[in-house]
């Protein structure tokens, strides 16, 4: 018998370094499916973006969640990663899988300012962090990816 395809909404999220390399991360809401750990910048694709570039998408997203910064972009992804949406997070009722799309990108110049989906940022140093205790599911998979690639280059 022949399974059937899988459905993902995609999310595409950065990596986002100032010039002390440290990482900007989002304070995750305590009523979310990331309650206790951070989040990155970035978020899902609208249904009017399907032709919209990446980078475009975003800059939407980053814009929305912690205003109007200046960065510059790697256009290749450098991670991927699978989240499991819980119905009870969800707004259609229903479980949501969304597959995440990692992109590198520096900090140039802004003010940061969180969107009510976060609680707060900071900057850190995950070279000296240890990502389970940051992350989990998805970005944590997609985390992992982008630090084993930058050990083996």
């Amino acid at each position: 018998m022949k399974e059937k395809n899988d459905f993902y909404q995609v999310s595409l999220k950065i990596i986002l370094k100032n010039k002390k390399n440290e990482v900007l991360l989002l304070g995750s809401l305590p009523t979310g499916s990331f309650a206790g750990y951070y989040d990155l910048p970035g978020g899902r694709i609208d249904t009017d973006e399907f032709t919209t570039p990446f980078s475009g998408v975003i800059k939407r997203e980053v814009n929305e969640e912690i205003g109007n910064v200046k960065f510059t972009l790697n256009p290749k992804p450098v991670g991927v990663g699978r989240h499991l949406l819980p119905a009870a997070h969800s707004a259609t009722g229903s479980e949501i899988h969304i597959l995440y799309l990692f992109f590198e990108a520096k900090y140039l110049k802004g003010e940061i300012k969180i969107s009510p989906e976060h609680t707060g940022f900071k900057w850190v140093d995950l070279s000296k962090e240890k990502l389970s205790k940051l992350f989990k599911s998805g970005t944590l998979e997609g985390m992992k990816m982008y630090f084993s690639s930058k050990i083996q280059n």
